[in-house]
Order: C-alpha cells, then structure tokens, then sequence
C-alpha cells in the first residue's frame, strides 16, 4: 500500500514537471519575439556637436532603445543625419532629434541657426560704449541710438530696438562652458528685415549702445528718451555777481558831408531875332518895309 501511494506521488510529480517545461518553453518562445519588435534604433552622438557643425559618418551611431522610450523627433536612419547642420549643442550619446537639426544644404556656420523670415545683423561695440564683454550667445539685449535728429533738437538718446537675441559674439557662436564673458568688437543680432533697417540706419546715424536684459524678461517698455536738457533739468544754476562795467563817453556821430548833386547844364531859350527893316520916305511920307528872308 505504501509503496503505490509513493509510485502515484512520484509518476505525479514527473507528468507536472513535464507539464510545467512544455508551458514555459511555449510562454518564452512565444514573448521573446514579442519583445524583439518592440525594440527599435535611434542615432545618437558619438562625440559632442558643437552649433553649426556639419554632422559626418563618424559624429553619430545607432543604438538600440526600447519603442515606448524612443525619443521624440528622434531619427532612426543614418543617412537622415548626414551632412546635415547642427543649430543646437547635441551631448555625447544624446538621441539627435530633427529640431536640433537644419535642412541638408542650408549653409555652414551661422547661417542654418538663422530662422526663416528673420536677419542677422552684425553691430560693432567696444568696452566703453556697450556691454561687448558681457554678452554671450543666447542673450537678450536692448539696442540704444544716440544721435542728432534733423530738427535741430540736440543731442538725444532713444531705444530703438528691444528684447533681441544675441546670436553670436564675435566668431564665438556658442556661450562659452564656464560661462565667462567673451571680449569681442562685433556682436550679431537677430532681428526681422524691419529691424535690421533700423539698426543699420542707427549705426550709420549715431552711436550705437547694447543694453543687457533678463532673457525672461519679455516686456516691450515705452520709453520717451533722452535729451542734453534731461541731464540738467532741475540743477540749480548757481549765480554769478554782476560786474559794474566801466563807463564810456558818448560817441558823437558826425555830422554828413553835403553831397553835391551833380546836375544837367541849363541852356538859355533862344531869343527871337526881329526881321530886317527898311525905311522908304517918299515926300513927306515915311514907310517902314519888311525884308522877306529865305527858308533855311
């Protein structure tokens, strides 16, 4: 009795870890291609990509991420990547998405991070008359002009731009990684083809003078400018004593010389000669004859 109890429980045993194997072979066989598919590769960075690099074959490679965690935008082909310009750093093993990206062709340096519609304008400044060795790439300024407008009003200082974007100062295209200022005579803005008017004509006209802003700062103030008169208004003058001045004896004018009237000589009228006369006495009779003269 014994020993049949222990041959069931043993045959049991066999049939369940057989039963057991076949289910589990099947479960796996069937769930490892099932996490196959749902693994999918996306280009990464093999090295840091600096803005304005063109990618080559060797800046990126493809590794393997799970489907629920590939990255938006992400790109899954090599060759979509090629050749094509970077307008944002990209970090080492970063996934390189299609907006940190500009069309194949677009050009090298700045010009893929120029947005469609917009300028880049190139101001000089200098340590004196702007803030050249405080702004980075990425920054927001304020543009002043100072200058004489045609009205004769003096000298005035106005803002004629605002809230615009510092796209690169100098070469330098990218803040530098410590963060430290960047000594350069020339900075380039980003502005519309409106503003890039006005600032020309602000540099051609005036002095011109960048003004450092907090980049979340985006209110557009109104602002009325400046004037020589503003600097001075409410000082007060400070009087000087007045000083007697000596006195002068009157000037005597003198008096006009008669000028002599220069005048046409007058000629006298003619005086009327009488005609010839002849006295005939004939007796005791006297006759007085008039000769007749002949016509000049």
């Amino acid at each position: 009795m014994d020993r049949r109890l222990f041959l069931v429980l043993g045959l049991s045993l066999i049939v369940a870890l057989v039963i057991s194997s076949v289910f589990y072979f099947q479960v796996v066989g069937r769930s490892a291609p099932q996490r196959e598919t749902n693994v999918k590769e996306v280009v990464v960075a093999a090295k840091q990509l600096e803005v304005g690099v063109t990618i080559k074959p060797g800046d990126v490679k493809l590794t393997k991420v799970s489907a629920e965690f590939f990255p938006k935008g992400g790109i899954a082909k090599m060759e979509e990547v090629i050749d094509r310009p970077v307008v944002n750093r990209i970090l080492l093993d970063e996934p390189i998405q299609e907006g940190r990206l500009a069309v194949r062709g677009s050009g090298l340096g700045l010009a893929p991070i120029i947005p469609v519609g917009m300028r880049a304008v190139s101001v000089r400044v200098s340590d004196v008359a702007g803030v050249a060795g405080f702004v980075l790439p990425g920054l927001k300024v304020d543009v002043l002009v100072t200058g004489s407008p045609s009205g004769g009003e003096g000298t005035i200082t106005t803002t004629c731009l605002q809230n615009i974007l510092v796209l690169s100062a100098g070469q330098t295209i990218q803040p530098d990684a410590r963060g430290q200022a960047i000594n350069s005579p020339t900075v380039t803005l980003l502005v519309s083809p409106e503003q890039a008017e006005t600032l020309t004509l602000a540099g051609n006209e005036g002095r011109i003078q960048l003004v450092l802003r907090n980049s979340s700062d985006e209110a557009m103030e109104k602002t009325p400018g400046s004037d020589i008169g503003a600097l001075y208004r409410g000082r007060t003058r400070i009087a000087k004593p007045a000083v007697e001045a000596p006195k002068q004896r009157p000037v005597v004018a003198p008096k006009p010389k008669p000028v002599a009237i220069a005048s046409a000589p007058i000629t006298p009228p003619p005086v009327p000669v009488p005609p010839p006369e002849i006295v005939v006495i004939r007796g005791n009779q006297r006759t007085v004859e008039v000769v007749p003269q002949k016509a000049n």
